[in-house]
């Protein structure tokens, strides 16, 4: 072979070889790429599918179920659970029986009550002016936001709460306070402070607030059905300053899906609620911080006890807020029945809603409040602005409108100042100045059932 042709061969080797290890680096390159690349978008689609689930699975669990701890306040210190066994199932007084339970607006679980014990209820077979009757439901999970915790021998040692105590009721489709639950709706029938004030042990709440015994049930029983004070431990005022009660109703929770701030004033969204509630209120073990609250001259209670920074050791409610919240979330305001409202005036009154009566200014429909900041001074909704002065925004809520037939019960506005939807409706027009006729005013009301 010539000197040419070995040259040529050569030439045509080391090209082939380069051509090869191309080939080879376009492979590489190209499984590098596919590596590098987002999973396929079905695959992720099922993925985010199977986390939604799942958080709605998990969210309604701690929605109903999580006691956060804080059986170590509502048992272990306050002993409240002795006051409901009753000195004959090893606790202290006469007890708590189911009808009592059901007269200070406790809600029994129709589905956790087993086939044969419904049959027992039905045919009037069960004792319902014994507390061991309600001992029994409560080792059930039956007792709607309440959990029992039992000793080895059967008997109650502790007992803890949950968010569904206030924040759901039941369908009675069973009995009166007995039947399905309804998660979200608020329980306007709960008389917290005269299920608080039955605890053997209220040292924590005369510790807390500087006053006696007598003092601290005086300021329980103020509150009555559906109501409760969540900044009594921050800012010590138990009355208004014309000496009525100072608590607020429970409001609801759902329909909350777009809404920026929740509860009455604002306070914060969602999650903060919950986190403010599990750790503050609940007295769960809890991780909560709002530097706002540690302001000595507006919050002189929780300046003391620290709970602007609030911070547990073992805190079993920061790892449960996501859940939690987007349960919340998926709530929906529920639909009014048919025949509750009059459709032809619910029509009229849609068009008064966006019109004359100028409501959709604020209550934005379909969220029915502002996209946004959706807080007001209490000048502009002409009302006092003490519950206003006891939250850090010093304003009100736009509160959603969706749902509101679920609790008329108790009035309207943050402590039911309003009887009746006819009252609010009122009280906008002359704020206002809108001078809507009578019959305008019943058609807004039909609208405002109906939403």
């Amino acid at each position: 072979m010539s000197e040419r042709s070995r040259l040529s061969s050569k030439a045509l080797f080391v090209a082939a070889t380069l051509l090869v290890a191309a080939i080879g680096g376009v492979d590489l390159f190209v499984t590098m790429i596919a590596s590098a690349a987002p999973p396929d978008k079905e695959d992720f689609d099922t993925e985010i599918a199977h986390h939604a689930q799942a958080m709605l699975s998990d969210g309604r669990n701690i929605f109903r179920y999580e006691t956060f701890g804080s059986e170590a306040f509502w048992g272990d210190a306050l002993q409240l659970h002795k006051a409901i066994a009753g000195e004959k199932h090893g606790g202290v007084g006469p007890g708590v029986s189911p009808k009592t339970a059901l007269s200070v607006g406790l809600k029994v679980d129709a589905d956790a009550l087993p086939a044969a014990l419904q049959q027992q209820i039905k045919a009037g077979k069960v004792d319902l002016d014994d507390p061991g009757t309600t001992i029994a439901l409560l080792k059930l999970n039956a007792v709607v936001g309440v959990t029992a915790f039992a000793n080895p021998d059967g008997s109650v040692k502790s007992m803890g709460i949950q968010c569904a105590l206030c924040h759901s009721t039941v369908d009675n489709a069973f009995a009166a306070g007995i039947g399905k639950r309804l998660d979200g709706w608020s329980n306007r029938d709960l008389n917290v402070g005269a299920i608080v004030s039955l605890a053997p042990n209220l040292k924590p709440f005369t510790d807390l607030l500087g006053v006696d015994v007598d003092t601290v049930k005086k300021v329980l029983a103020s509150w009555g059905p559906g109501r409760f004070d969540a900044e009594l431990d921050k800012d010590g005022k138990a009355f208004r300053p014309d000496g009525k009660q100072a608590g607020v109703l429970i409001p609801p929770a759902f329909g909350l899906a777009g809404v920026n701030l929740h509860t009455w004033t604002g306070f914060g969204s969602v999650p903060y609620w919950n986190a403010y509630v599990a750790g503050t209120e609940m007295h769960g073990a809890a991780t909560f911080v709002d530097a706002r609250i540690s302001d000595k001259e507006q919050y002189p209670v929780a300046a003391k006890t620290g709970s602007a920074n609030t911070r547990s050791a073992t805190d079993r409610t920061t790892s449960k807020l996501a859940a939690l919240h987007f349960y919340q979330l998926s709530i929906p305001a529920p639909k009014a029945p048919a025949g509750s409202y009059e459709e032809a005036a619910f029509a009229r009154g849609e068009a008064l809603f966006s019109g004359a009566a100028k409501c959709a200014t604020c209550h934005v429909p379909p969220l029915y409040t502002e996209p946004g900041h959706n807080l007001h001074a209490p000048s502009e909704m002409g009302i006092d602005a003490f519950q206003a002065d006891r939250s850090p925004t010093h304003m009100y809520r736009t509160a959603p409108l969706a749902g509101l037939w679920t609790h008329e019960k108790g009035g309207f506005y943050h402590d039911g100042r309003f009887a009746t939807l006819a009252d609010v409706v009122n009280h906008y027009d002359t704020q206002f100045n809108l001078h809507l006729s009578e019959a305008q005013k019943r058609d807004l009301v039909q609208y405002l059932k109906g939403i």
